[in-house]
């Protein structure tokens, strides 16, 4: 039972080193896209919070804007060669999301720090977000790319290049 277990546990550990960083990438997407659309249509859990902790600002005008910012963060990670940026934004992001936290303790715990009420479990979850944001920059760093435009390079000289038969028709 246990060389079964483990066969069939290091097949698909093999699996998900090879797709989890995407998987991530996705989960993460797919997070920030469908949390900032309910901020765009005013139906988000979190807009109470959004209101109270940025109450200088219209809540009406604000909140959507984050929805905004939300997805354009969702899509940049989705698209490989916008991920450097996207990744700064979302940590910029997450750090404002902290904010609730220590301005407004009341409303994020019962027992500060023992006893997070349910917006304060909203928030520390955030840390998880972050933890994947930093595996995703593990992978998509300065060699990533300078691969991707390496692979770029080799394939237009390709395009360029003559091939033997279109020498041997020159000469011909």
């Amino acid at each position: 039972m246990k060389t079964t277990f483990n066969f069939f546990y290091f097949l698909l550990s093999e699996k998900i080193g090879k797709h989890g960083v995407n998987l991530m990438r996705i989960a993460l997407a797919t997070i920030y896209i469908w949390f900032g659309v309910l901020k765009i249509f005013g139906v988000s859990p979190a807009g109470d919070l959004v209101e109270k902790t940025v109450f200088w600002f219209k809540p009406e005008l604000f909140i959507p804007i984050l929805g905004i910012c939300e997805v354009c963060i969702g899509t940049g990670l989705l698209i490989r060669k916008w991920i450097p940026q996207t990744i700064l934004l979302l940590l910029a992001h997450m750090t404002a999301t902290l904010t609730p936290i220590f301005i407004l303790q009341s409303s994020c715990f019962e027992i500060f720090p023992y006893e997070p009420t349910l917006a304060g479990q909203y928030i520390i979850k955030n840390l998880v977000l972050v933890a994947g944001a930093l595996v995703i920059s593990g992978k998509y760093n300065e060699d990533y790319y300078a691969e991707m435009n390496l692979k770029k390079e080799q394939e237009k000289f390709a395009a360029n290049t003559p091939t033997d038969n279109q020498i041997l028709n020159e000469h011909i």
